[in-house]
């Protein structure tokens, strides 16, 4: 039977800093085909873009088709200098396993093929239905050439998701705490204020972009967007970054330039906002150029007997009954929800990203139990 920390520990030696592989999806690929899952490896590249290795990994052609959804790319060590440990040596010390991706979200893939094996072992060739895989290696990088363009040739091969787990870490303390069913919609402006450079003793002669864009801000910064909902906290707007480039304390600037975040829920809708944004930006007066990123759209999986039953699985593999929370940035999720309905639900988030990031081995097994129950409850 596969061990789920051993195969972590597998996943986790491949040092798969996006968008490079190094092998790690054969390693998973090595394990899910002795069970009988067909795999297929898929590449894809766009202009200007690093070409990335997908995989999608299924076990048997009837449906309803259950999916675990995940990454095997992770996000740069920083300081290697600055870990107990080797980052990608897996080492397990006092119950934890230390690695980069051991929390996010290497742990998770090896706790779906441990699930998997377990539930075709009890379910043998009675089972009427498909379980199947899709794991990326795009999820930290820039998110083109992965979940997306594989939905995308799965629906052209006429193949369907009927439901979908991802593994990302959701739990803020204790493995149980919270499971994700929805998340909150990203938009990203980029404001720039037009003006003309001069000496600051002659500003007669020149025309100062700052306190126009200030105006600007401080319209944005102090309308309140909504007060949330049932299943959203309010949205929020971040100012990220304001700049004039200027080095000088004797001379008046020829652009200022700001960058702000938008995240927010399902009261709201990208158009609105960006209508709204640009309504701002005519108050400064000015000659202002604005430019918008659509990280996400927002979404919400409604609770019903689908998001109940995974609810229940995480109760009884954890002692816990979880929260139905949206809270978080943006995942994968963002693109399976327009095919299918979709949970997220993995380990503790505390360490993702960090240096020493690491996993408790008991919240591993218990999370390829939690796993194994989803399966239970969704073919029953």
């Amino acid at each position: 039977m596969i061990d789920p920390v051993a195969l972590a520990q597998a996943l986790i030696r491949r040092p798969s800093i996006t968008p490079a592989d190094q092998g790690a999806l054969g390693v998973l690929q090595a394990a899910l085909e002795p069970l009988g899952f067909a795999c297929q490896p898929l590449r894809f590249s766009a202009p200007g873009t690093p070409d990335v290795d997908n995989l999608y990994a299924r076990w048997g052609q009837a449906g309803p088709n259950f999916c675990f959804a995940g990454h095997t790319d992770v996000v740069p060590v920083g300081d290697p200098q600055g870990w107990t440990v080797d980052p990608f040596g897996a080492e397990i010390i006092d119950g934890q396993l230390y690695g980069r991706g051991a929390t996010d979200m290497k742990s998770a893939i090896a706790a779906f093929a441990a699930a998997a094996e377990r539930f075709l072992a009890e379910r043998g060739a009675s089972f009427q239905g498909s379980i199947s895989l899709l794991i990326t290696g795009d999820e930290e990088g820039p998110a083109i050439n992965g979940t997306d363009k594989v939905l995308k040739w799965l629906k052209e091969k006429g193949e369907t998701l009927s439901a979908c787990v991802v593994g990302e870490p959701t739990n803020p303390l204790r493995l149980g705490e919270m499971m994700k069913i929805g998340r909150r919609g990203s938009l990203t402006a980029r404001i720039t204020v037009l003006g003309m450079q001069g000496h600051v003793g002659y500003p007669h002669l020149a025309d100062n972009p700052v306190p126009r864009l200030i105006t600007i801000l401080h319209a944005l910064r102090t309308r309140r967007l909504d007060l949330g909902n049932a299943h959203f906290e309010p949205s929020n707007l971040e100012i990220t970054t304001v700049d004039v480039g200027n080095p000088a304390n004797n001379v008046i600037p020829a652009q200022a330039r700001a960058v702000l975040n938008i995240r927010y829920n399902t009261e709201q809708n990208s158009a609105g906002l960006k209508a709204w944004i640009e309504g701002c930006c005519a108050l400064g007066g000015a000659e202002v150029e604005v430019t918008f990123e659509d990280g996400a759209m927002p979404f919400l999986t409604q609770p019903g007997r689908f998001v109940a039953a995974m609810a229940e699985a995480v109760a009884e593999g954890t002692g816990r009954q979880p929260e139905l929370s949206t809270t978080g940035g943006t995942s994968d999720a963002r693109f399976i929800q327009a095919y299918c309905p979709v949970v997220e639900f993995g380990l503790v988030g505390q360490t993702m990203h960090k240096v020493d990031e690491r996993a408790a081995v008991a919240d591993i097994r218990a999370l390829a139990d939690v796993y194994l129950g989803m399966l239970r409850r969704y073919f029953a």
